[in-house]
């Protein structure tokens, strides 16, 4: 295939919608040709790519090239994933739009973060981040960059407020940066008044969407200038591969970089950074999300449809505490929620555009720590798992588990409350799992 860089290759349909992009991707017809007329993409498990003649490996090893030498540096079928997740993360951003692809969502969050600490640009580097964040985002900026290399980390104190992010920010912060919705008390930010801030500060503002997937919400379109997402979560539903991505707008215009980083940040990022320290996707895993993401624009609409009815639901139920899930009025994210979170292109379908608030929910019951573990064990139906986004319902306790490390490094900040069961809705009928809800909430 054509393995060109920045700006991606064009959709197969010109104007396709939402689903078309996630079907075709750049896999067109033509493309198509090239691999005996095979209907779905090919996967290219080589580690490496003969050539016909030197002066053909010496193009495509030059410094600036971009085409396949060897997987660490591009590979085709990596490169048909990244095209496809830049063009429905950049979906009417009215923006240029390109991705780079990582082993891990985790990998992308310090894919995107790390090249803009560099000391080149300043003596002391601080960045301000929402403390509403996955529990290994949080021993990134905590230990790898506070502690390791001496980053000044601001953590806000309230993520919904505008003034109180103003407040944190000078002339050595590098990014901003938070979770929308986060995980696992799924709060949102005010993205476009960030965007705003970022942009008179000079440098980007970075959000994580992983829990809206692009089918609910498209940071890139309400201001953001880069989008990093675990891939491993909806966009993998099967549960098969883990890989992260980073998706950037071109012309970032950051204040006192190099014009490379500006120009096209994931594309330098590709031939950079990731080149270089070599935390890429392998082609199999690339293989099998372009294969889960075909249908993310549906499985996602079913999973929040269950989702909103499960967490009404628990609201009432008397065996629970609190729920949070953006989709009800009393969580504190609801109008952001409303403002921000549609299902993506439901406006065509014959009626107006529809809120859709996303797949995962928490909830605290009856009776403090213990009683959340009881409630653990006996759930027969859903899964006790640390993954979220799957086609299979999950629940953990993240106190205990995915956010563990940060809220022993630092209780009285950790906003997890430690009986609070984190649950990830599938595409099980809905019924199903409040009934299973129902007998686990039971006391005995």
């Amino acid at each position: 295939m054509s393995n060109d860089g920045g700006e991606g290759r064009a959709a197969a349909v010109p104007d396709a919608r939402f689903t078309t992009l996630a079907i075709s991707g750049a896999y067109d017809h033509a493309e198509s040709a090239h691999h005996l007329g095979a209907l779905s993409e090919p996967a290219h498990l080589a580690t490496a790519q003969s050539f016909p003649s030197m002066e053909a490996m010496l193009a495509a090893t030059a410094e600036d090239g971009d085409g396949w030498v060897y997987t660490r540096r591009g590979n085709p079928t990596v490169r048909l994933l990244e095209h496809t997740v830049a063009a429905l993360e950049g979906y009417r951003a009215d923006t240029a739009v390109s991705a780079t692809l990582t082993a891990t969502g985790m990998g992308a969050i310090t894919l995107a973060t790390m090249p803009l600490l560099s000391t080149a640009f300043g003596d002391k580097p601080n960045i301000v981040a929402s403390p509403q964040c996955y529990g290994s985002t949080t021993m990134v900026f905590d230990k790898r960059y506070g502690q390791e290399r001496d980053v000044d980390v601001r953590w806000v104190g309230d993520p919904l407020s505008v003034e109180d992010w103003a407040r944190h920010i000078d002339g050595e912060t590098r990014f901003l940066y938070a979770e929308a919705p986060s995980n696992p008390t799924v709060q949102l930010v005010d993205i476009p008044a960030l965007s705003e801030l970022a942009r008179q500060a000079g440098i980007p503002l970075i959000v994580d969407a992983t829990l809206a997937t692009p089918a609910l919400l498209r940071p890139l379109a309400l201001g953001a200038d880069i989008v990093v997402h675990s891939l491993t979560k909806a966009a993998g539903a099967s549960g098969r591969s883990m890989g992260g991505a980073v998706i950037a707008r071109h012309g970032l215009g950051l204040r006192g970089r190099p014009a490379e980083l500006s120009a096209d940040y994931a594309g330098y990022l590709r031939r950079g950074p990731l080149r270089d320290m070599g935390a890429v996707i392998s082609p199999f895993n690339a293989w099998t999300i372009l294969a889960d993401i075909r249908e993310l624009r549906g499985r996602v609409d079913a999973m929040s449809r269950t989702a909103l009815q499960v967490a009404r639901h628990l609201e009432e139920h008397a065996g629970v505490v609190e729920v949070f899930y953006p989709g009800l009025e009393s969580h504190r994210s609801h109008r952001i929620a409303q403002r921000d979170m549609w299902l993506v292109d439901s406006e065509l379908d014959g009626g107006e555009a529809e809120n859709r608030f996303g797949f995962l929910l928490c909830f605290r019951p009856v009776g403090g720590v213990r009683a959340a573990h009881e409630v653990m064990d006996r759930l027969r139906l859903i899964w006790r798992a640390n993954n979220l986004g799957q086609v299979r319902s999950t629940a953990t306790i993240p106190g205990a588990t995915t956010h563990k490390q940060a809220a022993d490094a630092d209780p009285g900040r950790s906003p997890v409350p430690p009986d609070m069961i984190r649950l990830s809705i599938g595409i099980e009928h809905p019924e199903d799992l409040v009934r299973d809800l129902d007998q686990a909430l039971q006391t005995r």
